[in-house]
């Protein structure tokens, strides 16, 4: 199982390149960035200065969406990148949240969300496509090679993942959860004649290296707030039971409103409703045992990466403990 690492594009721009070189250094197999471009840095000319000072890390968003540029946009810049420096690039995407909500708009469509996936992937891999009608191809890109990872919890959304995805990202660490959502999208690409196991499964989530639980689940309780946005979505549209895992739509019933000039922020003062039991079902705390028990159930269910989201107070000695203790052990 691969292990990656999750940051936000907070500035000087130029600290992300270190911490890519670090992670490297400590066996990380992925970088992943936030893609929020007014709530941070624009993180694709980041991709390039780490992908130039690094050799085999592979960079991405953890994730864009098919509302903030066009298509053929996003598949240029990854198509780029994997001229440039070899093709290390993934393409994470979603509905939309944080970079479509803070300029007034809505999430995407799930037609929408359908349809750019398979004109990134193709235009990414040197493929010809129809867009708006117009038959393209990047005649430059017959050698980019690009996967695109699909970030879903609804029921509709997880269907187009196991359908069109070439990969699946879920952001939370519970492993009942994580096995009720990798069977949904395995469901459904039996369905859609696709090969359940060529699906890639990403499992993404703040992890942290330490014994002081409470002090860890403090930290890490904004992760709650976050996953509850989508969350949210889902219960207005499908009503709260039997649509999704009930553990998953329970714990919203007290959310009360969300700002999203701390989105992803340790201490966010907007997720007081998320309780410890989700703060630990959803994270990764404790010892390095803790961590190493919980990978592993993660794993026998068919994760193929762990992602630790790296926002709290004690970054350098988590990424550290995964680089001599964790990493090593599902290499």
């Amino acid at each position: 199982m691969d292990i990656g690492v999750v940051l936000q594009n907070d500035p000087p721009a130029l600290a992300l390149v270190d911490w890519a070189k670090k992670a490297e250094a400590a066996g990380f197999s992925h970088f992943w960035t936030f893609d929020s471009h007014v709530l941070w840095q624009e993180p694709y000319v980041v991709y390039s200065a780490i992908l130039g000072a690094t050799e085999r890390i592979v960079v991405g968003p953890m994730v864009t969406n098919p509302g903030t540029r066009d298509w053929t946009v996003t598949a240029s810049l990854f198509a780029t990148l994997n001229e440039m420096y070899g093709n290390r690039t993934v393409c994470g995407i979603g509905r939309g949240d944080s970079a479509l909500r803070v300029l007034g708009l809505t999430p995407q469509t799930l037609g929408q969300l359908r349809e750019s996936v398979q004109v990134i992937k193709g235009l990414g891999n040197g493929a010809k496509v129809t867009v708006r009608g117009n038959e393209i191809q990047f005649a430059w890109a017959a050698d980019s090679r690009l996967e695109v990872w699909v970030a879903a919890y609804g029921p509709k959304a997880l269907a187009i993942t196991g359908e069109v995805g070439d990969g699946y990202i879920l952001q939370l660490a519970d492993p009942d959860i994580a096995e009720w959502m990798i069977g949904t999208v395995r469901k459904a690409a039996k369905r859609a004649g696709r090969d359940p196991d060529a699906i890639k499964f990403c499992v993404a989530a703040p992890a942290y290296v330490g014994d002081d639980l409470d002090h860890q689940r403090e930290q890490t309780r904004w992760f709650g707030g976050m996953v509850g946005n989508h969350v949210a979505d889902i219960v207005a549209r499908y009503g709260g039971e039997g649509t999704v895992p009930q553990a998953l739509t329970d714990y919203i019933k007290a959310r009360e409103g969300y700002d999203y000039k701390e989105h992803g922020r340790a201490g966010n003062s907007h997720t007081t409703f998320v309780p410890d039991e989700i703060v630990d079902r959803f994270c990764v705390l404790g010892p390095v045992e803790s961590h190493l028990t919980r990978l592993q159930q993660l794993k026998e269910l068919g994760v193929d990466q762990f992602a630790v989201y790296l926002q709290h107070d004690a970054k350098d000695e988590t990424l550290a403990a995964y680089g001599e203790k964790i990493i090593p052990a599902f290499a």
